[in-house]
């Protein structure tokens, strides 16, 4: 009976999963699609504390270091979740990225213990296992918490000479270590090799995410997850649980579609990314700024009210400046008084525009701003010949034209929004400083291209009063 119920729970477990995995696709749907795999998962948790049973009968017996560990952990993961501002999101992501990893890398360490203290030759397949587990959940952990330290601006961009070499020789050794170990060590030996494993793992995981920068950044942070993905399935797979071994194909598979959706987006290969360096200078490249420079002009407040007041068609690009600024709520409103004048209205996404995928689409979904509104590159690109305005707030490297013209960019070769083509436009930043990826913007100094400097919100909020009063 206890079986039955430990089971059914997983199986609960599971269908909540890929249900709720399913409602997190539409942002109408992915707030009550966390909450159903939330459900999921806490059922899934309850059965194993009160129902699972060892191959001896035994039941789990540490009650208190798991509530207490229970406790802990979800106070801790509330306060954290409810302080974040949007803007450190995608570092918060990273952050509990590496947990999954390191939590995975964790499960290996005390089977292989557990296999040595136990004697007895373990098959190929579980030591496999075990040390897939082991070398996935290190990288995963080592490598989000460079990202989480680069995106909170702790660490900067370091890429070693012969970078690319190096990641390749380490993933070597790696490959080479797990076929010893298998190839039948037992005793001191394994052990050693297993830590040798580990501590390369890491470093590989170091240096795999340090050079990486930029506009890169959503790219990784979605393969880190699916690495965390993959390193839960292998122990789902140690302790025959059905429930960890679906959330982690799950994890793994959606962020590996995620991931190349992203390196199309940026025009990169999947390979660049594994092997490092990715999102550095090309062919000894530089900076890129030699497109840049020159005059620039700026609009006035009221200019601007009036231009896009007598538009036909306004497009909204958002940027991680109108994070920042917290500025979605009155970037909504700006657009339904732009409405209710007869203009016409609609939100260009890039895909990776912020610091992390959907970091935009979550945002203004929090404003309440129609998924319908919101559209995706490849489908706002051939309109901006046809709109009157573009009003870019704080985005920057998604729409710099080097990006398609300067083969000594960084960035060369990344799609991007094409708003050149619009008949006016307008960008909001704060100052002329680069963006995220270091380089001046040339956009900033085309002809028909009006700098409008501030605070998003303030100025946002000043537009719609001007709106108004007009």
């Amino acid at each position: 009976m206890q079986n039955f119920i430990l089971y059914l729970s997983y199986l609960i477990g599971s269908i909540t999963f890929i249900v709720g995995l399913k409602m997190l696709s539409h942002p109408e749907t992915a707030r009550k699609g966390n909450l159903v795999a939330a459900v999921g998962m806490t059922i899934a948790i309850i059965a194993t504390i009160f129902f699972y049973t060892d191959s001896d009968g035994n039941h789990l017996s540490n009650y208190i270091w798991i509530f207490v560990g229970l406790i802990i952990g979800s106070v801790l993961g509330v306060l954290m979740a409810k302080k974040v501002q949007m803007t450190a999101m995608p570092q918060m992501v990273s952050l509990f990225n590496g947990m999954g990893g390191a939590c995975a890398a964790i499960i290996s360490i005390i089977e292989i213990k557990h296999l040595i203290h136990h004697g007895g030759e373990p098959s190929s397949l579980i030591l496999l296992t075990i040390l897939l587990g082991l070398v996935i959940g290190t990288i995963s952990f080592f490598g989000s918490m460079i990202a989480f330290g680069k995106l909170n601006g702790n660490i900067k961009d370091k890429t070693l000479p012969a970078q690319q070499v190096i990641n390749l020789g380490l993933l070597a050794i790696i490959i080479a270590l797990i076929i010893v170990i298998i190839g039948g060590f037992t005793g001191i030996a394994l052990i050693t090799l297993f830590w040798c494993l580990l501590i390369i793992s890491a470093l590989y995981g170091v240096l795999f995410v340090m050079p990486i920068g930029g506009a890169d950044m959503p790219v990784v942070i979605s393969l880190l997850n699916s690495f965390t993905g993959v390193a839960a399935a292998c122990g789902g797979f140690l302790y025959d649980n059905p429930v960890m071994l679906t959330g982690g194909i799950l994890v793994g598979s959606a962020g590996t579609i995620l991931t190349i959706l992203m390196c199309n987006a940026m025009n990169r290969s999947l390979v660049n990314v594994i092997v490092g360096a990715f999102g550095g200078n090309k062919s000894g490249a530089s900076s890129g700024d030699s497109a840049a420079g020159g005059a620039y002009k700026e609009i006035s407040l009221s200019d601007s009210a009036v231009l896009m007041a007598y538009s036909k068609k306004v497009v909204i690009v958002p940027g991680y400046g109108l994070a920042v600024a917290q500025a979605q709520h009155t970037c909504h409103e700006l657009e339904k008084i732009l409405e209710e004048k007869g203009v016409e209205v609609c939100y260009a996404i890039h895909p990776v525009a912020g610091r992390m995928p959907g970091h935009m689409n979550v945002l203004l979904a929090e404003a309440d701003v129609s998924y319908d509104k919101l559209k995706e590159m490849e489908e706002i690109n051939p309109e901006f010949s046809q709109t009157d305005v573009v009003l870019i707030l704080g985005a920057n490297d998604v729409v710099n034209p080097a990006a398609k013209s300067d083969p000594a960019s960084p960035i060369y070769g990344m799609p991007i929004l094409e708003v050149e083509n619009a008949h006016h436009v307008i960008v909001n930043k704060r100052s002329m400083k680069p963006g995220y990826a270091g380089i001046e913007n040339a956009l900033f100094f085309q002809p028909k291209t009006s700098m409008l400097f501030g605070d998003a919100k303030k100025v946002l909020q000043d537009l719609v009063s001007e709106l108004k009063n007009m």
